[in-house]
């Protein structure tokens, strides 16, 4: 376990730090920590104030459920409201507010919905109840979504007709491609989700250094992974040689896993996708191949929901886009907290607006 310690380390950290700190003649530079995860170790540990007035960090799309759209949502509860239905979910999306509900209303009002830990828990809910129909609420990006495509492969092995999954399945490269494509947003940098990363590998991000111009680095979660990534970017665009470089070798290889990436897209074919803040994305979901349509539960019950409007005032899009930080949201800490979430960023445990509430970072960098 020497390694977890190294990774842990306090001083290591403040070495970066400093390290980071001395930089000369460094322009005014904005790094987005596209993972949710990263934004909430970030935010825990208090990395921002760590790091030079130059850089600033902001959040990105790597939320599964911040993305996650209204009309999904809205589409969530239609299917718990189907005559005697179980829904199968992971536990942050029961508060998402839809168009006019939310999942927990919908279970406060009778629907049967159980939180699992994985897809894998729905298929045992649905071996345990025949005569039911268990749907699962699939949201996630390549991290979570070969599970749930053994899930259905192991389903039409076994003869389940009684499980099925609504896919708002989404992939990582093309939403990045579609920010790096807006020029309203500038970033200057991208750390790269770990997670994801281990999945699609580090070549995934190759089109961007060469279309865009921009460095990229794949980080782990700890403060020391997370400040080595920045000190790295920091180097590549005082160099102004952008190139795509691992910070987290003990998980992320260049290839990522192959087997788990095939397991995905033998179940799961690309779609386009609506992503909250980001409109609709060529390619960017993943949607059940018409070989399992029996496990298609949009399909198979015909509970597609009608594009809805997001919250009013709700800054959750553009907090997703990195144009806002949380701070900058009118309802922030106000009229939106976490006790009363207006927008799933408030909600999920991966949600910026939630890891600025819950560690209080209140101040917004100056750019």
């Amino acid at each position: 376990m020497e390694w977890l310690k190294a990774y842990r380390d306090g001083e290591i950290a403040g070495k970066l730090a400093g390290l980071l700190k001395k930089q000369e003649g460094f322009r005014p530079v904005r790094f987005m920590e596209v993972c949710g995860t990263h934004t909430v170790s970030i935010c825990r540990h208090g990395i921002r104030d760590l790091l030079p007035p130059a850089i600033t960090l902001t959040s990105g799309p790597g939320c599964p459920v911040c993305v996650t759209a209204t009309a999904d949502i809205d589409t969530f509860i239609k299917a718990a409201e189907l005559d005697g239905s179980i829904i199968t979910t992971f536990g942050d999306l029961l508060r998402v507010p839809g168009s006019k509900s939310s999942l927990q209303d919908t279970r406060a009002e009778g629907a049967d919905i159980r939180t699992v830990y994985s897809s894998l828990d729905a298929l045992q809910i649905a071996r345990q109840n025949p005569g039911r129909q268990v749907i699962f609420l699939g949201v996630g990006f390549e991290t979570t979504t070969p599970t749930v495509a053994a899930a259905i492969i192991t389903a039409e092995q076994e003869g389940l007709q009684n499980f099925s999954v609504i896919s708002s399945h989404k992939v990582m490269p093309p939403a990045l491609d579609a920010l790096l494509s807006d020029p309203g947003i500038q970033i200057d940098g991208l750390i790269c989700p770990g997670h994801v990363s281990i999945m699609i590998g580090a070549d995934a991000y190759e089109p961007f250094v060469h279309q865009y111009h921009i460095p990229c680095v794949i980080a782990g979660f700890e403060p020391v992974d997370i400040l080595k990534a920045v000190v790295m970017l920091a180097e590549q665009v005082k160099s102004d040689e952008p190139k795509v470089e691992i910070a987290y070798n003990r998980a992320v290889t260049r290839e990522g896993n192959r087997q788990a990436m095939s397991v995905m897209y033998k179940v799961f074919e690309p779609v386009d996708a609506l992503w909250r803040g980001l409109v609709v994305i060529p390619g960017s979901g993943l949607e059940i191949r018409p070989e399992y349509a029996l496990y298609n539960a949009r399909e198979r019950f015909n509970i597609a929901a009608a594009e809805a409007k997001d919250p009013a005032g709700c800054a959750c899009g553009d907090v997703l886009k990195s144009i806002k930080t949380p701070a900058d949201c009118k309802l922030f800490g106000t009229a939106c907290v976490p006790e009363h979430p207006i927008g799933p960023c408030m909600v999920s445990g991966e949600g910026a607006c939630g890891a600025y509430y819950k560690y209080r970072q209140m101040q917004v960098q100056q750019k």
